[in-house]
């Protein structure tokens, strides 16, 4: 997935011997090995050494200190010795390279900031001309003369040519679509403006959806260009369209604004559902070619999304782009966005993407929904033009500011979760550039070669430490697939009251190889805690505090084997641990975690694992036959910033979440039995878990 290292091509700049940048004292040292050389104060002129010549780096050592950079570019002085031990090289020499590689960077980031500068420079100046010739080649609709400003104001001359240019803007992408539906699209009717009505609900829009028709197409391509052009804006401009939030902590859309400034749009918002806007910016550890990547690949978009996509589908992909890239790629899909419990409700979208560059290094890529083109159907989410852009920036990193734009009926969102989902944390922008943030960073570090000082345990190469991280992954989407309440599957209520009523679903497994075969019973409850999220997750991730809540770890001692750092957040790791029995006559159980933490939400995701299999897994084998049932816990703030609760805690929403194999044979029946020892066994954790942190909090 990621691109080969940028840098190679400057190799020759950083030699073994080259004076940095940043400190020119270093100079004499850059040959030696070890001894310092005397003062020119204490010295002869005459007797001092001569300064050893330059070499260059080998480029093994160059392709190390390179990748080592990426994730680290301030090595410390135990780092530098490390790697100059296993490089061949004194730590002088580390230093002096990572000095240089600093301030290539620096000098690199600088001169593209003045190109960009020159570039909008001459945008503006090109503008000028436009507005300038455009006024004046006006005529009065009376006399036939030139018309005068009062005739015809400057916004009504720029909006013309806003027109003309995405005109042409339409037409390109006609004509790249049209190779790959057929036939050629020069028409371009009205597009239907959405009538305001009341929407009512559907089983499941995602198994229902053809493709779109060959009359449909014009009217997509016309849609996505204006929703790009309205996601550039929203994405660029402050106030008054979007003005801070009254907790502090974020900006609101002004709806009156946003109706003022794209008065056309796709129509009107339908009775019953409720506007939700959010915008976020960051920046994150991937290069902007890899991030368009992952947005307009739909395997790769659900996988790396996998907690926010629960399902997603290209129903037709338009067009491919040109030149290579996804420029002017143009796809219809359907997708099914989640929160991590069976009590709020997935939103279900059917929309176009559209993929285009806006100068070198910037990309955007923008959805809307094509609600429009299905009256007869029924939605209760449509998506005005959401997504993000995506900006170049030095050393692989890139900015990401991102929009999120939905109407929707949340009325059957559980209670406990009314806060969340309406304070935008739950779908918000916030949730997505954190996501993207965090598993960019797990992304660097399957992608590392070395192992870092981070790591411990049983891992002995990088081959195992990338299929264990392989394996947690997989583990990961398993669970988030089947956590939430995806209209894929069904979840049955057991007998209970309040928010934390047991729900539970059964499925047959055969011919997996990534699951045991059998019945797979899976049970799920949420409720809310008084007590702060990363203070549930830190006790969940802890293994010396596992014997308080795991029944099936059944008192044992629990060891962390090996572990792996996965990210910045020490919180973010992947975990081998063993629970060691206190009964001599049961075999020890071996245990694969991993945990992750970002602002909107965390995890704590478990399976128990074969050890045999765990060691084919560790020495490097393909991680894609062990077979996983994964168990864990979501814990996600509760929204309520202000206290409306009425207490002072800041609280937790846990969603408590089990998978057992409950019979070996696939084609036997779910016993009732069965159903009761797993209900019996989530209530009892949940007791245990409650007991616990409340103890810990007072």
């Amino acid at each position: 997935m990621f691109q080969p290292n940028m840098f190679e091509s400057h190799h020759h700049l950083l030699e073994m011997g080259s004076k940095p940048h940043e400190n020119e004292d270093y100079e004499s040292k850059s040959g030696t090995d070890n001894m310092e050389a005397p003062s020119g104060d204490d010295q002869d002129p005459n007797d001092r050494p001569k300064k050893k010549p330059y070499h260059r780096h080998t480029q093994h050592q160059i392709q190390e200190m390179e990748s080592f950079f990426k994730e680290c570019p301030h090595p410390d002085d135990k780092q530098r010795k490390e790697l100059g031990r296993r490089l061949g090289l004194v730590p002088l020499q580390v230093k002096f390279w990572f000095q240089n590689k600093r301030t290539q960077m620096k000098s690199q980031h600088e001169r593209n900031e003045n190109s960009q500068l020159r570039d909008e420079n001459e945008k503006l100046r090109a503008e000028n001309i436009r507005y300038k010739e455009a006024l004046g080649s006006v005529s009065c609709p009376n006399c036939g003369g030139p018309a005068s400003v009062g005739e015809m104001s400057f916004d009504e001359q720029h909006l013309r040519i806003e027109n003309a240019r995405l005109r042409e803007e339409i037409d390109r992408i006609s004509g790249i679509a049209a190779k790959y539906v057929g036939k050629s699209m020069l028409s371009y009717p009205q597009l239907l403006s959405g009538a305001s009505g009341e929407i009512f609900g559907a089983s499941d829009i995602l198994r229902s959806i053809p493709g779109p028709s060959e009359a449909d197409k014009p009217m997509i391509i016309e849609l996505a260009v204006a929703a790009m052009e309205e996601l550039i804006r929203m994405a660029q401009t402050g106030e008054p369209l979007w003005v801070p939030s009254s907790d502090g902590l974020g900006e609101v859309l002004s709806e009156d604004e946003y109706m003022k400034t794209f008065p056309r749009g796709i129509g009107p918002k339908p009775l019953g559902l409720r506007s939700e806007a959010s915008r976020e910016s960051g920046v994150v550890i991937m290069n902007h070619i890899n991030l368009v990547e992952i947005l307009m690949d739909t395997n790769q978009w659900s996988s790396v999304f996998s907690s926010i996509v629960s399902r997603a589908t290209t129903l037709e992909v338009l067009s491919t782009g040109v030149a290579g890239n996804y420029n002017g790629a143009l796809q219809v899909m359907t997708a099914e966005f989640q929160v991590p419990s069976p009590l709020v409700p997935t939103r279900e979208v059917y929309f176009v993407r559209y993929c285009k560059q806006h100068g070198d290094g910037t990309w955007a890529v923008v959805d809307v929904s094509l609600d429009n083109l299905r009256p007869a159907t029924i939605s209760k989410c449509r998506r005005r033009p959401s997504g993000c852009l995506i900006q170049e920036m030095p050393n692989g990193y890139s900015k990401v500011t991102w929009v999120e734009h939905v109407e929707v009926d949340d009325r059957a969102v559980h209670n406990i979760y009314k806060l969340l989902v309406s304070s935008g944390l739950a779908f918000g922008a916030r949730r997505w550039v954190a996501t993207l943030d965090r598993q960019c960073g797990r992304l660097a570090s399957v992608m590392a070669t070395n192992i870092s000082s981070g790591d411990v345990g049983v891992i002995s190469s990088p081959k195992g430490r990338k299929s264990m991280l392989k394996l947690a992954e997989r583990m990961v989407m398993s669970f988030c697939t089947g956590v939430g309440a995806s209209t894929a599957h069904t979840w049955t209520m057991l007998s209970g009251s309040g928010a934390d009523d047991v729900r539970v679903m059964s499925r047959k497994s055969m011919d997996d190889p990534g699951r045991p075969p059998g019945i797979v019973l899976s049970a799920a409850t949420s409720f809310w805690l008084p007590v702060p999220p990363n203070q549930v997750f830190d006790f969940l991730r802890n293994e010396n505090s596992r014997n308080e809540w795991d029944i099936l770890s059944n008192g044992g001692l629990v060891q962390e084997m090996a572990h792996i750092a996965n990210g910045r957040d020490p919180g973010n790791s992947v975990s081998l641990l063993r629970v060691n029995s206190p009964n001599s006559s049961q075999s020890n159980m071996l245990i694969l975690q991993e945990s992750c933490s970002d602002a909107t939400g965390s995890y704590v995701i478990y399976a128990p694992v074969d050890i045999m299999a765990m060691n084919v897994v560790l020495s490097g084998g393909d991680p894609d036959y062990v077979a996983l049932l994964p168990s864990g816990f979501a814990i996600l703030p509760d929204g309520d910033n202000n206290q409306t609760r009425g207490i002072s805690e800041v609280g937790s929403l846990l969603t408590v979440a089990f998978q057992i194999l409950v019979d070996s044979v696939p084609t036997a029946k779910l016993s009732l039995g069965s159903v009761a020892t797993v209900n019996s066994l989530i209530k009892c954790t949940v007791e245990r878990i409650k007991g616990a942190v409340l103890n810990d909090a007072a």
